[in-house]
């Protein structure tokens, strides 16, 4: 019989960790010879103030801990930094500011020591300089022999929570730690955020939440409304998560072919048909407020599974069927309290289907 004990044992073994002490000025070495890389597809650069980055410098020269960095070594020996980003970019700034193509790290807001303000690297005695270069940080090795599916959750649970990524970009990032199958899916995930009939249709989303790849969470809330309401329970972050996790770890098919041939089809006709307002809300036919999620969801699958039989509908008659019925009671209903239950989303889907399908009869 297996035991607890058991099952622990040999997820342990699945995942090989090494632990080390890197200099920065090792660290400001791997990076300049490509022999550390910082993927931009997993941290946005430079999030931190120069104020942040200052501090960390003074805590650096005073000795003070710094938290531990993470890397995963790939199969070719580079390493990869899956977490510590802000800590290793503002070192690397402020000795070596041209291997990252930016302006000298000039020292400001340090509260301990007040008279580093207003310093550059060189403007600091040799001492100093070499206090900070010899000065080390813990780093754990994630080897390449673990197991991607480990590999993979360590980057989740690191960065979950964290104020660096936002949800889809760690959905992106998660993804690639896989390997192939998850840079795969989340490849097609990004071509279809650039096809112009989806960009056109999602014109009302906020600036705010593109910056944040709002544009590539649509495209998987589209795929896991169409292909996954099963795994809806509530939480909608849950939801895309789990079912990223299902495709990238192959524990649902995928069928990459048909899925862009249905995804082009449907964004042509609703580019066509319903144009840059296709998922905001209406008071009469005049559009209001930005890209309303539960629209969205409702509009696209439940125009899906009417396009078939509404192709050859004119367009403006579409467009007007769409305007009136997400005005309508019933719709209403699906969309206001308690939207977030799996019975709310497929009410709305079928109320847009069974409205689009209408047209055929009038």
């Amino acid at each position: 019989m297996t035991t607890l004990e058991d099952i622990i044992d040999e997820k342990i073994g699945e995942v090989r960790t090494e632990s080390l002490d890197l200099s920065f000025g090792e660290i400001v070495n791997l990076y300049s010879n490509k022999e550390l890389v910082i993927q931009p597809e997993y941290q946005r650069l430079f999030r931190w103030s120069d104020a942040q980055k200052s501090r960390l410098i003074e805590s650096i020269l005073l000795e003070l801990p710094i938290p531990q960095i993470f890397v995963i070594e790939r199969t070719d020996g580079v390493l990869e930094l899956i977490d510590g980003l802000q800590r290793v970019s503002s070192v690397i700034q402020f000795i070596n500011p041209s291997v990252l193509n930016l302006e000298s790290l000039v020292l400001q807001g340090c509260d301990l020591v007040k008279d580093l303000d207003g310093k550059k690297f060189e403007d600091l005695p040799i001492r100093l300089r070499l206090t900070i270069k010899r000065s080390s940080v813990r780093t754990v090795v994630i080897k390449r022999q673990s197991k991607s599916f480990l590999r993979y959750a360590m980057f989740k649970r690191l960065n979950t929570g964290g104020e660096i990524l936002d949800p889809q970009e760690i959905r992106n990032c998660s993804a690639r730690m896989v390997g192939d199958d998850g840079i795969n899916f989340y490849t097609f995930i990004q071509k279809k955020a650039s096809h112009p009939a989806f960009i056109n249709c999602t014109q009302t989303l906020a600036p705010v939440e593109k910056e944040k790849k709002g544009d590539e969470e649509l495209i998987l809330r589209f795929l896991a409304t169409k292909n996954a309401q099963n795994l809806f329970k509530g939480s909608v972050r849950d939801w895309l998560d789990n079912y990223l996790e299902n495709i990238i770890l192959k524990q649902i098919d995928f069928d990459y072919e048909n899925e862009e041939e249905q995804f082009d089809r449907l964004f042509t006709f609703l580019s066509n048909s319903l144009g840059e307002e296709a998922f905001v809300k209406y008071r009469g036919n005049n559009p209001i407020g930005g890209l309303a999620p539960a629209y969205y969801e409702a509009i696209t699958v439940g125009t899906l599974n009417a396009l078939d039989q509404i192709r050859n509908v004119p367009t403006n008659v579409v467009k007007q069927k769409v305007i009136d019925t997400v005005q309508s009671e019933l719709f209403r209903n699906y969309t206001g309290s308690g939207a977030n239950k799996r019975a709310s989303l497929l009410g709305r889907i079928n109320t847009i289907k069974n409205a689009l399908l209408e047209l055929v009869n009038e």
